[in-house]
């Protein structure tokens, strides 16, 4: 597999010419040129709005040859299929999973538990652990991130999207100690997101922090570095990527 995910926030996708890695999600507006397939990454992750699924995963994976994750509102394996059958690939669920548990279940006797990821938003909680948060990181749910990433597990969830609500948006490193502590207490693949900025961040949350693979965002969307540049970059620390030819 690959160690390295991109992701991004809208629900349409182009060619860079000058990163032939990378896939932009780039406004609506914009017309997907299908005639230029990119060469993509193993997983994209792709936050959709409702109203556009069914149009945006098929674009997209029409563009891509990666495995895709729709990120949306998911509350029914209803909504999962429909998620599904537009193109995606893995639908992850959150706050509906807090709120309803057998959520976890249900999706992934009815798809396989590769096809439902169980996404976390963790903050510290000032006692040495971390709670879980829902509504975009906006409540405490008072749960132990930890002890959820287990359960989850034992419900059918095939993988972990760990997101360090501490470290988010600020380029400074990952929450190592958060994935480490999420890897030993499960035994399916964790995603670390949250607080890439530079290769060395990705290096250690992938060695010290046992993170099976880490997501990044800003470091590609604000061109700090290109796809191909972290991937060598993580190679060369003897962790394994796919490299294009």
């Amino acid at each position: 597999g690959d160690a390295l995910l991109v992701s991004g926030s809208i629900a349409n996708v182009k060619r860079l010419d000058a990163d032939p890695d990378y896939i932009a999600l780039t406004d609506l507006s914009e017309t997907v040129d299908t005639t230029r397939a990119p060469r993509a990454l193993l997983l994209l992750l792709v936050a959709v709005l409702p109203p556009i699924l069914g149009v945006a995963p098929l674009a997209i994976s029409a563009l891509a040859s990666a495995i895709l994750m729709v990120v949306t509102r998911c509350v029914s394996v209803e909504d999962a299929r429909r998620i599904l059958h537009s193109g995606a690939d893995k639908v992850s669920v959150n706050t509906a999973a807090v709120r309803r548990p057998e959520l976890i279940t249900e999706i992934s006797r009815e798809f396989g538990s590769q096809a439902c990821v169980l996404a976390i938003d963790a903050r510290r909680n000032g006692r040495g652990g971390w709670n879980v948060y829902t509504r975009g990181g906006r409540v405490d749910e008072g749960i132990d991130a930890v002890e959820w990433a287990a359960r989850g597990e034992s419900l059918g969830a095939g993988e972990i999207l760990l997101t360090s609500m501490d470290t988010d948006g600020v380029q400074q490193g990952f929450d190592c100690a958060l994935t480490r502590a999420v890897s030993r207490a499960t035994r399916i693949p964790v995603i670390a997101s949250g607080g890439g900025g530079k290769p060395e961040h990705f290096i250690e949350v992938l060695t010290a922090g046992e993170a099976d693979a880490a997501l990044a965002a800003s470091i590609f969307h604000y061109g700090t570095y290109t796809v191909g540049q972290l991937k060598e970059e993580l190679l060369r620390a003897g962790i394994p990527v796919r490299m294009l030819a």
